[in-house]
């Protein structure tokens, strides 16, 4: 009698419906979640590029300051992203199409994904332990938001383009189109020398700059209800 009784309770237990805690997904804009909207997407962008800026810019300088404390030295070898075509000012940046100028963001960080990696494995090797801690920790958070901020502009784009501020039309990035980051490599175990790390540094801390500011620019072109 027992082991009918058990037999019929699974039985009934399994034809009840499972209840699993999950999520809720904004599939339909349900009112349990909330999607954010292109305003929010932006600002999100713009704190996260204010922030890496800050933090390239910090290291740059800390940098010049441990290893070329007697002068202000300035990187002589071109930017590996220096085929990349910006608009050299606010108002040629806004001259350009809002496609274009999201193109050219996604370029930019797309070209640093592989060279701050680089920056960050060479810095744990550097024989200079005073410093390297510090600085490969900071590289290594850079290297980290570059992927986060690439993500969320992509997110941008995406938004834009479902509201219909931008066209399906963003063009295809070209690894071809970058100097490589071994051109800075002057180390046949591939370790970067502390003049490379600096020109790495500042080259990151301009371009970094130029996406902080293209950002900006986008938000103002895409909301024309914000106040700029």
């Amino acid at each position: 009698m027992n082991t009918v009784w058990f037999t019929v309770l699974t039985l009934a237990c399994l034809d009840r419906p499972i209840r699993v805690a999950t999520a809720p997904i904004c599939v339909h804009a349900q009112a349990e979640c909330h999607i954010p909207s292109l305003a929010e997407l932006f600002e999100r962008v713009l704190q996260q590029s204010s922030r890496m800026h800050g933090i390239s810019t910090d290291l740059h300088s800390d940098f010049g300051q441990h290893f070329f404390p007697s002068r202000n030295h300035i990187g002589k070898r071109k930017c590996h992203t220096y085929r990349i075509l910006t608009p050299g000012d606010k108002e040629n940046a806004q001259r350009l199409g809002r496609e274009e100028l999201t193109e050219v963001i996604l370029r930019l960080l797309g070209a640093w994904s592989d060279p701050l990696t680089h920056l960050y494995q060479s810095m744990s090797e550097d024989q200079n332990q005073d410093f390297n801690h510090y600085s490969s920790n900071r590289a290594l958070e850079m290297s980290d938001m570059v992927q986060e901020l690439k993500n969320g502009v992509a997110k941008v784009a995406e938004k834009m383009k479902l509201q219909g501020v931008i066209g399906n039309s963003l063009g295809y990035i070209s690894p071809e189109t970058l100097l490589p980051s071994s051109a800075f490599s002057s180390n046949k175990r591939g370790v970067l020398s502390s003049m490379d790390h600096h020109d790495l540094l500042y080259c990151f801390r301009r371009d970094s700059n130029k996406v902080k500011n293209y950002l900006r620019i986008l938000k103002c072109t895409s909301l024309p209800e914000v106040d700029c």
